[in-house]
């Protein structure tokens, strides 16, 4: 296995990328590719919790899959840092896909609690036109191809997690960022495919 810490910088924040790589092994002989899951720990916006990064990329891996771990901005950043960090980690791994043996086809982004919500708004607004200038990408470069959230932060409304909006940005409920990133407002057809999943507390 291959193992590289990559430094991303998005509005004037640096963000670590965890990168574990399976070399070539018989079974992927021939130029096949793997497929890469790109995990968002969760915290609140407020830290980002080990227990959801390192453990899930080995589950990942032994399941055959390349798996990276981005270690986003949070407190005392605050919006767009981490957003845009994700979405510069989904080009990267685009970009780097022959490199590190990865379908480009197949990248997958699991968040858990507000790096769900990170993961979310990764599928549902990476097309923003914010964004794409931001990242410095052409459309459809930062979108993954599918999304899996576990417990995820999703809306700003009753039943929204308040603190993670709030360190996220948000200074009341209906403000802009509040609004843009209640993420329920904001499904389209062209949502790639998300699975959700949540515990008996949730």
């Amino acid at each position: 296995m291959d193992y590289q810490k990559i430094t991303i910088e998005a509005n004037g924040e640096e963000a670590e990328l965890d990168c574990y790589l399976w070399s070539e092994s018989p079974e992927y002989a021939n130029g096949r590719k793997r497929p890469c899951v790109l995990i968002l720990p969760g915290g609140g916006y407020s830290f980002v919790a080990d227990r959801e990064g390192e453990p899930v990329a080995f589950q990942f891996l032994a399941e055959g899959c390349q798996a990276a771990v981005l270690r986003y901005s949070v407190l005392p950043a605050r919006y767009p840092a981490a957003l845009l960090q994700a979405a510069r980690a989904m080009v990267l791994l685009r970009e780097h896909a022959e490199e590190w043996n990865i379908d480009p086809d197949k990248i997958i982004v699991q968040g858990f609690s507000a790096g769900g919500h990170l993961a979310a708004a990764s599928g549902i607004l990476s097309h923003t036109k914010e964004w794409l200038y931001e990242v410095g990408c052409t459309e459809g470069e930062n979108l993954p191809n599918a999304v899996i959230l576990g417990y995820p932060v999703i809306t700003s409304g009753q039943y929204g997690h308040r603190q993670s909006f709030e360190n996220l940005g948000s200074t009341k409920p209906d403000d802009e960022i509040a609004q843009n990133y209640s993420l329920e407002r904001h499904i389209t057809a062209n949502t790639p495919p998300v699975f959700v999943w949540h515990t008996v507390e949730d």
